[in-house]
């Protein structure tokens, strides 16, 4: 797995380019131009979600702990890592701000230093799809978690978010469908260039676009990572925009088309 100039994208090189992202990113979402997670990912992520009231957790792929502290309003005792240090400041700085007790640490998803059993929770929104090996992050995920603890995380939907990717537009430039392909494709470590197209001009003049890596995967291999660490799936959503949503920012009605994230949430076996 090599980036364009023949870099191999093993998890620190990904942790580069999302250090790179990190100030722009963080600026962005704070600002609300971030409007899938705020309208779709965010809400649909929490309603699954069980109650973790007095539970520890682990957040993996903190980002800027935006979610973690919506979690841990729940009553959740959160330890969050991210492989970007950047990232762990921006979080840590919230924290100090406004404490929810968490505990944040730089640190790999593929590597987690904690023990065995660890935790009754583990979460990760949107952050698994950019690890570069699933497969032994989800085994380390399984590793911390106690007996009877579940996993729950978001990501892009395998089925329709393919390397080949492109929307179909009517006569009124709506997107109406999506033409989208390389399925089963095996290369791995593209990097993509984007930035959030709702935020103003003037921020897309001040920041460089993203740069993020992307690791595809089938739907039956991510399925089947997750069984081969020992996790049964208990619960999974598909979701999208609500009429309230669509009604102030119309692009999100695409999220109707077809289905742009997948919610998992598995629980380890009580022995």
């Amino acid at each position: 797995m090599t980036d364009e100039s023949g870099k191999v994208l093993d998890h620190r090189a990904v942790g580069a380019l999302w250090d790179e992202n990190a100030e722009a990113w963080t600026t962005l979402t704070r600002l609300g131009y971030d409007k899938y997670r705020d309208h779709i990912n965010t809400p649909a992520f929490m309603k699954m979600l069980p109650d973790v009231s007095g539970l520890r957790g682990l957040d993996v792929g903190c980002g800027e702990g935006h979610n973690t502290r919506l979690v841990a309003q729940r009553g959740a005792r959160l330890t969050a890592i991210d492989i970007a240090r950047h990232f762990v400041d921006y979080a840590q700085a919230r924290e100090d701000q406004e404490p929810y007790g968490i505990t944040y640490l730089h640190a790999s998803a593929v590597e987690l230093p904690f023990d065995d059993a660890s935790f009754a929770f583990v979460m990760a929104t949107m952050s698994m799809m950019d690890v570069p090996d699933q497969d032994r992050a989800i085994h380390e995920v399984a590793r911390v978690l106690q007996p009877g603890g579940f996993f729950q995380f978001s990501i892009l939907h395998p089925c329709f978010m393919t390397p080949r990717f492109k929307w179909v537009l009517d006569e009124a430039g709506q997107r109406v469908a999506l033409e989208c392909g390389d399925y089963f494709r095996t290369e791995q470590g593209t990097i993509e260039e984007w930035i959030f197209g709702s935020a103003p001009d003037e921020l897309k003049e001040r920041f460089a676009k993203f740069r993020i890596p992307r690791f595809f995967h089938t739907l039956s291999t991510w399925l089947n990572m997750l069984t081969a660490a020992g996790l049964a799936i208990e619960e999974c959503a598909e979701p999208y925009a609500s009429d309230e949503s669509i009604a102030i920012y119309p692009s999100l009605a695409a999220t109707r088309v077809i289905a742009c994230f997948l919610h998992l949430r598995c629980r380890k076996p009580s022995r």
